[in-house]
């Protein structure tokens, strides 16, 4: 494609994507997200610790309300990272004008999909609740916490756009520390507006969600500063800014698949929690206490990923074959490094990480088979998720689609669904290692199929 409109203004040296040895540019990119990451990781689990000393149903609320919170999240990085692809792309190419266009766009439509969650939140919330249980408590608990959540979105969505922003121009420091100051600002909030400390009112779960937005708001804020300060690269400014629906299709061309995963990821673990909660609501509370546990080990990846995308888009926009090749390796690697901790951390040490939540002698007698059978999954997962922003980041958000929703919903649900029929809760995690490794075939047969028609003709010259 030919190149459009190239801003003369803009420094000629090329970004550090085009020409630093890849292991260092991937290690220096994915390093300060990864912490982000499990500083967010962190904060989502000390959230949960705090909750659980309300009771077993105030977790059991949080746990169901965990779909929405997670397809929020969902909403704002897979726009966060359609906006990524083609702000990377067009950097790679030199079209700064098109590079930022996509960033005005992304911050718009993040904007856009927050109003749509402040809207569902004032008036589905206890409705959302009330189908999955019947327990006045654990409605009254959820609304609480769900409500505030949604309702003050904005924050949300505003700090996820601001660090895909910094990190899509290769600045990923800047969005560690952004996210690092709202995660700690979440976790030192929680006990004051939960247990009113400090002369603090006592909010409760509501406090949590509270404590949790007030975080989210500190890291925007400190995003958008970093952007307008340090970004060059972009000029963040709406001054006659009109919506170009040209530049809308290729955001959500790679970034509807992601939303579309999310929404997937959503709908699943509302299923499962449905499965669960025909158990006991204690199930259901396990396997919230796991998503939380989990993100340990899965957060750094997520922070490898995003490091990893826009450093395969810049490259597969510049054709730099060898380049895209030694990023997706040395990835899968990392990747597998964080799946290997995870499977030794639930194989050896369950009951201790359990008895962080308060977990009462039933919680333990289910929580523990549980962490070990779900963990023999993590075996393929790290391949799987690398995998799935292979294809985001080459343009192939439909792959992604495919692989996603038969990971989610054509295979984990259907699969939890009929082992639930064995009437032993046991059997039901083993849902988890049958898809991820049913899911890694789909991937192998999707990665070989984009090397052949996309990456096989391009420039075996790295730089």
């Amino acid at each position: 494609m030919e190149n459009e409109t190239k801003n003369i203004n803009e420094p000629t040296p090329e970004n550090k994507m085009g020409v630093m040895p890849v292991n260092r540019l991937l290690l220096s990119m994915s390093i300060p997200l990864m912490i982000a990451m499990l500083v967010q990781a962190l904060y989502n689990v000390v959230d949960s610790i705090f909750v659980s000393r309300l009771g077993e149903n105030a977790l059991a609320a949080v746990s169901l309300a965990f779909p929405i919170q997670s397809l929020i999240i969902g909403v704002g990085v897979g726009t966060g990272v359609g906006m990524n692809a083609l702000l990377s792309r067009s950097l790679g190419e030199k079209n700064f004008k098109q590079a930022n266009q996509a960033a005005l766009h992304g911050i718009f439509l993040e904007l856009l999909s927050a109003l749509v969650f402040m809207v569902a939140g004032a008036f589905f919330t206890r409705a959302f609740f009330a189908s999955q249980t019947a327990d006045s408590e654990i409605i009254n608990f959820g609304w609480d916490y769900l409500f505030v959540i949604c309702v003050f979105s904005v924050p949300v969505f505003a700090e996820i756009t601001f660090e895909r922003l910094l990190v899509s121009t290769g600045r990923s420091f800047y969005a560690m520390i952004s996210q690092t100051v709202g995660a700690v600002t979440n976790i030192i909030l929680d006990p004051l507006m939960i247990f009113g400390l400090l002369g603090f009112p006592k909010w409760g779960v509501a406090g949590a969600a509270i404590a949790t937005v007030l975080g989210q708001l500190f890291g925007a804020c400190l995003a958008l500063w970093f952007n307008l300060r340090f970004n060059r690269e972009l000029k963040l400014s709406f001054k006659g800014f009109r919506p170009n629906l040209d530049i809308i299709k290729k955001i959500y061309s790679v970034g509807l698949p992601s939303i579309l995963m999310s929404s997937m990821g959503s709908i699943m673990v509302y299923g499962v929690n449905a499965i669960l909660i025909s158990f006991t609501s204690t199930a259901t509370a396990v396997f919230g206490v796991y998503f939380k546990l989990q993100s340990f080990i899965f957060m750094p990846v997520f922070g490898l990923n995003n490091a990893m995308v826009p450093i395969l888009a810049y490259n597969f926009g510049a054709r730099r074959r060898e380049r895209i090749i030694s990023t997706i390796y040395l990835s899968l690697a990392y990747a597998s490094i964080f799946m290997l901790i995870g499977i030794l951390s639930f194989n050896f040490i369950p009951n201790w990480l359990l008895l962080l939540f308060d977990a009462s002698p039933d919680m333990l007698a289910i929580g523990v088979p549980a962490l070990r059978i779900i963990s023999i999954h993590y075996v393929f997962a790290g391949s799987c998720i690398i995998s799935l922003s292979i294809f985001q980041a080459l343009g192939q958000g439909m792959a992604s689609l495919i692989v996603a929703g038969s990971r989610q919903l054509l295979l984990l649900l259907p699969i939890a669904w009929l082992l639930s029929f064995t009437k032993n809760v046991n059997a039901v995690w083993w849902s988890f290692p049958i898809t991820e490794f049913l899911t890694l075939a789909l991937c192998v047969f999707f990665l070989k199929r984009i090397y052949e028609r996309q990456l096989k003709g391009l420039s075996q010259h790295s730089h």
